[in-house]
């Protein structure tokens, strides 16, 4: 009995090992790509998200609350890392804000925003580095499983209401820094405000999860 219970744990111990080291060999792939290890390419990459974001934008802006601006940024760092998303988050939204199509935001506002999608890039980094560690995080195979899709669910509600409730309070301090000023004017822009939020949610739910698998397929 104690030699076939050492044999035992000797598998058990050896299944153990070997599904850990295909767990890193995994993690290892993702963070690896040929294409990526080339600055020139890398330069490209962050030129392209920061025109894709800036021309999305303009297309977008006339639709109410309705944008897909943060997730192309989001996306820019999960793709590459937390300083090429900064980076794309810093000239795609200095671009978008001082050239808006209804002109460029008041000086506290317009810093604000900047700051707001320079971090936004930052976080896609974090997040593909969280997410990197994680053995339900495969790529390769399919993101649109629950834990994933709740976790992008949640960062998309988070980047959105922490933007609409600063942006709305730093926009009111043009006007007037008392609280009841910003309290009315949050109330009366509610309806925008919930657009934007279910609409960020979704976007991030349904749209962020294919289009990562799809790029790191064209970068494999």
């Amino acid at each position: 009995m104690s030699i076939e219970s050492e044999v035992s744990k000797e598998h058990e111990k050896s299944h153990v090992s070997i599904e850990n080291y295909s767990g890193s060999e995994e993690i290892e792939r993702v963070n690896q790509s040929v294409w990526l290890e080339k600055r020139s390419f890398r330069i490209a990459l962050i030129g392209t998200f920061s025109a894709l974001a800036v021309v999305l934008g303009y297309m977008l802006a006339y639709i109410p609350n309705i944008e897909i601006f943060t997730l192309m940024i989001f996306l820019a760092g999960f793709v590459m890392n937390k300083k090429e998303g900064a980076i794309v988050g810093l000239l795609s939204s200095t671009i978008f804000t001082f050239f808006n199509p209804f002109g460029p935001s008041p000086p506290p506002l317009f810093f604000y925003q900047i700051t707001h999608y320079t971090l936004t890039g930052m976080l896609g980094g974090l997040t593909r580095d969280y997410l990197c560690n994680k053995k339900f995080f495969k790529p390769r195979e399919d993101l649109y499983v629950f834990r994933i899709m709740l976790i992008f669910g949640v960062l998309g509600a988070s980047i959105t209401f922490i933007y609409d409730f600063l942006s709305t309070l730093l926009g009111g301090f043009i006007v007037s820094i008392t609280i009841e000023y910003f309290i009315a004017t949050y109330i009366s822009g509610i309806i925008f405000t919930t657009i934007h939020l279910v609409g960020n949610i979704l976007v991030f739910i349904f749209l962020l999860p294919g289009l990562i698998q799809l790029i790191i397929k064209l970068l494999d």
